[in-house]
């Protein structure tokens, strides 16, 4: 199945003649319906062959999940964006670290939005890049779990643009701007996947291929990620993963159009604008207590 929130936060089925909208079928409530879609550990397979209620061209699709409780972010988990970072100190000023060293990143699920939302840039004096990423949606909640056990708790799989300013401050705080994760179209259930580490993923910007890997690359697998973020910490159902970047990131800008394919998952198109507010210009007020 690939599931879809769309329309004002309504759950649908993507099917190659439409949408089949399950929400009222399934009694979903809230407005963040893939989320609990997950946590009711629902099943909407039984809907696949009716009738579509929509078009896909006369709907707005959202991102999947509307405000995930995490959103896990491996670093530098390919070995050629290892070498690319390493060479442009841009894109990171320190040498070469993992996961293991490290641990994985957080970025604010205030950064979510969907393909239709686009990307909007909050000043024009930083470099901004671009990084297209396998990402996961959590189906259950686990804590402490082995990398063999984490396979039957993912919902499914999905595109994700993990938004960048280069700079030294910390991963965190430059990768959470409004906007910054752009997730979609749908999210893939592992039965439409044969092997997440076999998919062909490709970002053009603006027509020009920039990055083209296969998944195979990545250094650390999706349940190596899983099982290191569990250690401590109960990664939920709802909770989106994501697995790193290939070489080939360089920067956006106001105007540009992004064009992201993850083989199996699907694809989207991305506008990216620009705000006319520069970094520079803005006017921090620092206040000090009398000594």
């Amino acid at each position: 199945m690939q599931l879809i929130r769309f329309n004002d936060d309504r759950l649908g089925l993507l099917t190659d003649s439409g949408i089949v909208d399950v929400t009222d079928r399934l009694g979903l409530e809230t407005n963040d319906p893939l989320k609990e879609y997950a946590r009711k550990d629902l099943d909407a397979s039984e809907y696949e062959g009716e009738s579509p209620d929509y078009d896909r061209g006369e709907v707005t699709i959202e991102s999947p999940v509307r405000r995930p409780g995490k959103v896990i972010a491996a670093p530098l988990n390919y070995e050629n964006h290892v070498e690319e970072a390493l060479a442009d100190k841009d894109i990171v000023t320190e040498e070469w670290f993992t996961i293991e060293d490290k641990g994985y990143f957080l970025k604010a699920p205030s950064s979510v939005a969907g393909p239709e939302d686009g990307i909007e840039l909050p000043f024009t004096d930083r470099r901004v890049d671009h990084e297209i990423e396998l990402g996961f949606v959590m189906g259950e909640d686990v804590k402490d779990v082995d990398a063999d056990d984490v396979w039957d708790a993912i919902l499914g799989y999905t595109i994700l643009l993990d938004v960048s300013v280069r700079g030294d401050q910390d991963r965190s705080n430059r990768k959470s701007y409004d906007t910054f994760t752009i997730i979609g179209p749908c999210v893939a259930t592992p039965d439409e996947i044969d092997d997440p580490h076999d998919l062909e993923m490709e970002l053009q910007l603006n027509g020009e291929t920039k990055q083209q890997q296969n998944t195979g690359g990545m250094i650390y697998s999706c349940a190596d990620i899983v099982e290191y973020a569990s250690i401590g910490a109960t990664i939920e159902a709802g909770d989106v993963i994501t697995t790193g970047t290939p070489e080939g990131v360089s920067a956006i800008e106001g105007g540009d159009t992004i064009d992201a394919e993850i083989e199996s998952v699907g694809s989207m198109t991305v506008e990216v604008t620009e705000r006319d507010l520069a970094f520079e210009d803005v006017d921090v007020q620092k206040s000090q207590k009398d000594e």
